[in-house]
């Protein structure tokens, strides 16, 4: 392995497991997630387990992974963590701007889902017999995002929708009139 290779594998090499409250947010992180999405990365921990370490400076200053720490203080993953978090930690030796860049860098390399591709794959699962109320939970998505990205009918998804509830009414809704 090269030198330059064991550079950029530094960070890996640092991993270890602290007590969530030894890590403090930094001051400047524009990223903002709703209260959704962080019950959607509380999911993702619990179905996927811990995929990615916080990365800290050796200050245990967050320098990437604030919303997977702020997840991490859930009673429920708080007790299954034992009160603790991976971190890595970068040692950027005291360049704020180098922390800075570091956090926006991590942030926008995420980059976003794209229409289409999300669409395949909402098809694909409803191809495969998974419910719509299943891929709504597990993609942290609302039925009706899961209907615009498929390719149904709105009277196909209405009743794809309501197959398997209980009907108490033989009221017909009328789309045309």
């Amino acid at each position: 392995m090269s030198e330059g290779m064991k550079d950029l594998l530094a960070p890996l090499k640092s991993l270890q497991f602290v007590p969530r409250e030894k890590l403090q947010a930094n001051d400047y992180n524009p990223n903002r997630v709703t209260k959704e999405n962080l019950r959607l990365l509380k999911q993702s921990i619990l179905m996927n387990g811990w995929t990615l370490p916080i990365v800290v400076r050796p200050d245990y200053t967050i320098i990437d992974g604030f919303h997977r720490w702020t997840v991490s203080g859930d009673p429920e993953l708080h007790d299954r963590l034992g009160g603790v978090v991976p971190v890595v930690i970068v040692d950027h030796q005291g360049d704020r701007a180098a922390d800075m860049y570091g956090t926006i860098t991590h942030n926008r390399a995420r980059g976003t889902h794209l229409l289409e591709p999300m669409k395949k794959i909402v098809q694909e699962l409803l191809d495969s017999g998974k419910t719509i109320q299943e891929i709504s939970k597990q993609l942290g998505m609302k039925p009706e995002e899961v209907f615009r990205l498929s390719r149904f009918s709105r009277e196909e998804f209405l009743e794809i929708l309501t197959q398997h509830q209980q009907q108490y009414s033989k009221a017909r809704v009328y789309m045309e009139m």
